[in-house]
């Protein structure tokens, strides 16, 4: 029987400060500029794609994440810019939002660059009352707020691009806006808000040989008063054509990738997520699914 939790955790996706709120993915280092907005345009082509994310199969209200993106380069001006639509659905909450991000990228020696970048968001949280009422009764005043709020937020990072290594750090959601849905009188600490995201990531592509390449990358996100996360792997490209990888998530799951490059332009990409948490034991079918649609605009 399928497990009903999610009032639970559409409190820890809105109001905790003790878990991530920013969208997330297991397939990160294939997604472009999710984490900074520096790395925007890094490709120096064109790009877009579409992900979709669902955890915790089995459990009612269980995560559901879909995103679409896109970039692109401008040479001129050495500039990059992109988009993200981005809808989470966890329980009775959801979070539905578009972040822009611009980048400016320094050439270096050996086609390498030093980029500096900036985001702006705006995000629409919204709360199924209809859904809280089941758990909460309907004199409780949480159901007497609002059911949507807007929030805006913005973010900066830098980043190192080369034909081999890339490396960057970045920050989200400076401006920590508060999520009031409760209109009680409350103390900061018992206040659902925003929480600023650090972000730490790197990769390096290694050339086994003529054919063969080995990218380790890395991942670590840190929220004040939250466990730092880690994330880390190794993706295995075998002649640009199919690619396969192991990654693991500190105290979470494991991950395990596949894909496909077809002409060099268009990406397929699956990840399976073995979660190791208790949720996962008692439910004994709670894993993450991921795929990913990629098109690169290359001559």
């Amino acid at each position: 029987m399928k497990r009903n939790i999610f009032f639970a955790m559409g409190l820890m996706v809105a109001g905790s400060a003790f878990t991530q709120q920013l969208t997330t993915a297991s397939l990160y280092d294939q997604h472009g500029f999710l984490h900074n907005a520096a790395t925007v345009g890094g490709a120096k082509h064109g790009v877009v794609g579409a992900s979709y994310r669902t955890m915790w199969s089995g459990i009612d209200g269980a995560p559901q994440t879909t995103v679409v993106y896109g970039s692109a380069f401008i040479p001129k001006i050495k500039l990059g810019l992109g988009g993200y639509l981005y809808n989470d659905v966890t329980g009775p909450t959801k979070r539905t939002g578009l972040q822009m991000a611009y980048a400016y990228h320094i050439p270096m020696k050996h086609a390498a660059s030093f980029s500096i970048g900036i985001e702006g968001r705006l995000q629409q949280f919204s709360i199924d009352k209809a859904k809280l009422q089941q758990s909460l009764g309907s004199n409780d005043p949480v159901l007497a707020g609002d059911s949507k709020r807007f929030k805006g937020d913005a973010g900066l990072g830098i980043a190192y691009n080369s034909k081999k290594l890339n490396a960057g750090i970045s920050v989200s959601q400076l401006i920590q806006s508060k999520l009031d849905f409760y209109n009680g009188n409350l103390t900061r600490n018992e206040e659902a808000r925003l929480y600023r995201h650090y972000y730490l990531h790197g990769s390096y592509s290694w050339d086994v040989d003529g054919s063969t390449k080995i990218i380790p990358n890395l991942l670590f996100i840190y929220l004040p008063n939250a466990p730092l996360e880690f994330q880390g792997g190794a993706r295995v490209e075998h002649k640009e054509i199919f690619w396969w990888g192991v990654a693991l998530r500190a105290r979470q799951s494991w991950m395990l990738s596949a894909g496909v490059h077809i002409q060099k332009k268009f990406t397929i990409g699956y990840c399976f997520d073995i979660y190791s948490t208790p949720l996962s034991v008692y439910d004994k079918g709670s894993n993450a699914h991921e795929i990913m649609l990629r098109y690169d605009f290359l001559k």
